[in-house]
This record gives C-alpha cells, sequence and structure tokens, in this order.
C-alpha cells in the first residue's frame, strides 16, 4: 500500500519524530543500543534513605537537568512526571522538524499511571513534620494527573484536544493509539502522544513492594528483571518518557519529513476480572491483539516479532503467554521484552516500547530479552536470548497489560 489512506479509507498515521527521556539515555541510538546490548539498567538508589525498604533499586533517569530544556520557573512549579513528559515532547517536535510554537491546532495525549509522586511524598512530610502552613500551595495543580499534558500544551502552544489518559500500565499504548485516530478520522491532523512516570520515591517503592510485584535481589539489581525466565521473581520499577509526533503520512512526504514508522494498528480491551491479576486463560488480552492485526489488515504471519508486555512476574508473563499462543494459533513469531534492560516504566512502559518497536520493525532484528537464562516451561515461547535475532524488516506487535486489566495494543510498521 502506497496511497495516502489505508485500507479501510482512513488517513494512514506517520511517525515523524521522537523524544525519550528513559534509564537508556535521551535519545533512539541509546535506547537502541541498550536493547541490543541486553544488560539491566537497574541500580541501587542512593538519593534518599532506602532503610527499611525491601526493594532498593530502580531503573533510574540518569543525568536529567530540566533547567537545561525547560524554564526555571517552570521547573520550580512542577514535579518530575511532568518535567520528563515535556523535555521528551520537546523533543519529538525538535526531531520532526515542527516549531515548537506555531502550531495548527494539534493534540497533546499524556498516558499517565499514577501522578505527583514526588510531590505527595515531599508535601506529605512536610506536613506531618511541619503542620498545614509548611504545604505548598501548588500542590495541587503540580499533582495531579492533567499536569503534564496540559504543561506540553501551554510550551507548545498546541491548541487543539489535550487530554490525560489513564489504563494503568498501558497507557502510553494507550495514548499513542487514540492520537492515532484522531489523525485518521480527521479531527487533527497532528498529535503529540506518549506517557510518563516518576514512581521512584521512598513511599512508592514502599507501596509497590508490599504488592508482592516487585523484585527483591537487591544483590544484584542489573539481574533482577527477567521476563519469561523461570526463576523471575517480579518487575523493577523504573521511570522515565517517551512522546511521539504523529501526522497524517501524506502531509510528511509533502513537507519531506523522514518517517521513522507507520501506525499500522491499535485495539483496546478490558479483561473484567481482578483490580490486579491478569486473567490467567489470556482470552480478551488475545482478543485485544487480533483486533489490532486486523485493524492493521494484517494476517498473524504478517507480523515479524513481538515486542512483548513482560514484566517479569509470574502471573504476567504466563498470561501473556496464554494470549500470544491463542492469538497466533499456537506459534507465535519470535517474543521480546525490554522491560529486562529498562525495568517497567508503568504509564511511561508502552510508549517507550511502542519506539523499541517501531526500532526493531526498521531494522529487522528482534533484541534479546535481558537476563533470560532458564525457560519456563509454562511460557511456551520464541524468547529471543544472547544476541540479536534477524527477522526481516517488518510489522512489529507491542503489547502493553496493566492493573486493572487493561489491555492495548498496536501494530508499528517500518517507514512506507
Amino acid at each position: 500500500m502506497s496511497g495516502p489512506r489505508d485500507g479501510y479509507g482512513r488517513w494512514r498515521v506517520a511517525v515523524t519524530g521522537v523524544g525519550l527521556v528513559c534509564p537508556a539515555g535521551r535519545d533512539t541510538g541509546a535506547l537502541w543500543r541498550a536493547l541490543l546490548g541486553a544488560r539491566g539498567t537497574a541500580t541501587t538508589v542512593t538519593d534518599f534513605d532506602t532503610g527499611g525498604l525491601t526493594v532498593r533499586f530502580a531503573c533510574r533517569v540518569r543525568g536529567f537537568d530540566a533547567g537545561a530544556r525547560l524554564p526555571a520557573k517552570t521547573v520550580r512549579r512542577t514535579d518530575p512526571f511532568a518535567q520528563y513528559a515535556a523535555c521528551a515532547a520537546l523533543d519529538a517536535l525538535a526531531n520532526a522538524r515542527v516549531r515548537e510554537r506555531g502550531d495548527d491546532g494539534g493534540a497533546v495525549l499524556c498516558g499517565v499511571g499514577g501522578a505527583g509522586d514526588h510531590t505527595w511524598s515531599a508535601q506529605s512530610r512536610a506536613l506531618h513534620e511541619q503542620g498545614p502552613a509548611a504545604v505548598d500551595r501548588l500542590t495541587w495543580p503540580r499533582a495531579l494527573p492533567y499536569a503534564a499534558a496540559s504543561l506540553i500544551a501551554r510550551l507548545a502552544g498546541r491548541t487543539g484536544p489535550c487530554m490525560t489518559v489513564s489504563t494503568a500500565c498501558a497507557s502510553g499504548t494507550t495514548a499513542i493509539g487514540e492520537g492515532t485516530r484522531l489523525i485518521r478520522d480527521g479531527t487533527c491532523t497532528t498529535v503529540l502522544a506518549g506517557g510518563t512516570e516518576a514512581p521512584v520515591t521512598r513511599l512508592s517503592m514502599a507501596a509497590f513492594a508490599r504488592t508482592g510485584a516487585l523484585s527483591t535481589r537487591n544483590d544484584a539489581p542489573e539481574r533482577a528483571c527477567r521476563p519469561f525466565d523461570r526463576h523471575r521473581d517480579g518487575y523493577v520499577l523504573g521511570e522515565g518518557a517517551a512522546f511521539v509526533h504523529l501526522e497524517r503520512l501524506a502531509a510528511a512526504r509533502a513537507r519531506g519529513a523522514t518517517v521513522l514508522a507507520e501506525v499500522a494498528g491499535y485495539a483496546q480491551t478490558c479483561d473484567a476480572h481482578h483490580l490486579t491479576a491478569p486473567r490467567p486463560d489470556g482470552a480478551v488480552a488475545a482478543a485485544c491483539i487480533t483486533a489490532a492485526l486486523d485493524d492493521a489488515r494484517l494476517a498473524p504471519a504478517g507480523i515479524r516479532q513481538v515486542n512483548a508486555h513482560g514484566t517479569g512476574t509470574v502471573l504476567n508473563d504466563r498470561a501473556e503467554t496464554a494470549a500470544l499462543l491463542r492469538a497466533f494459533a499456537g506459534t507465535p513469531p519470535p517474543v521480546t521484552a525490554p522491560k529486562g534492560v529498562l525495568g517497567h516504566l508503568m504509564g511511561a512502559a508502552g510508549a517507550v516500547e511502542a519506539v523499541a518497536a517501531a526500532l526493531s520493525a526498521e531494522h529487522g532484528l528482534a533484541p534479546p530479552v535481558a537476563n533470560y537464562e532458564t525457560p519456563d516451561p509454562r511460557c511456551r515461547l520464541d524468547v529471543v536470548s544472547g544476541e540479536p535475532r534477524e527477522v526481516g524488516r517488518g510489522p512489529v506487535l507491542s503489547n502493553s497489560f496493566g492493573f486493572g486489566g487493561h489491555n492495548a495494543c498496536l501494530v508499528l510498521a517500518p517507514p512506507p
């Protein structure tokens, strides 16, 4: 297909810009090198007191200076989750060679799992140690989920739809998928879409650890997250953001933009099963995969590889295995899982992994899964390990399956 519209008569959607703030670095080159190297980025947390915590490590953003990209006043008035988002979004605009201001009414869609973790932690401490008068007057607007999308819209002068999406760990994927729909149906011609999360605080680490979902390998953080491995014991908390600049493929070609990928398919479902646990048989997640393939007008055999949600928890990896076996009639394509390297970036995970999927689609390589050493007989998948695998340039399925049964899938295709 080479025309401006897809097989359903909708505008085709191109990715023409990418911005990243993640544990692997600040650009696609750093992300790609980290994924191909398959080495975990988790380290022991040293910038706040971890005494008494059962988990004392995370995947952190290193060397981030919000003041190098944002006005000093903005930095003072925002939480790190909004700063990560704003820097990633502005970088996506620059990468797309689009002016930061002078917009055509384009949209902003930002996915968040939680929000304001640093603000809530600091202000709760101030309240209990110093009393109500010590609580910052900007606590509420700084910490609420809409703060990131609103900040991006103000900085970029975007006057179109400005929305915050929260579908747990599928939030970033959902934001990109819904942004794709806005372009397909003609509502918008450009969209900045992605996800952000900054959950590495003492309170959040304690809370996530209490769920039993985090790995406790404090003695070897970089080897802690091991998706689909028989000896996995949970995910590693991560932080960061990723945004993509979406526009009509025809418009991108007309202005001579570099097309990085095409968003060919998207779907979303809900397990309607449990507050945190996935539906064990994977049936509804499989339906989401199938719907995304149908949306892309692809048969299962058309997918070159799967960019799995792959959290490294026993329940999620088994449920995702069941979903893939259902959707691909027992023979899924090769499977990779970025969380072994990056940790779980929660609301940002799906956005960062969509960028990873786009890189895989273009290069025709499936990165190996970090720390995958012993196959789990309950996860009968062709998990890529050891070295990157040549799979051929072509469409990649990217899965995101979150708490509350939120499922979202994207199909990323290489530039036409």
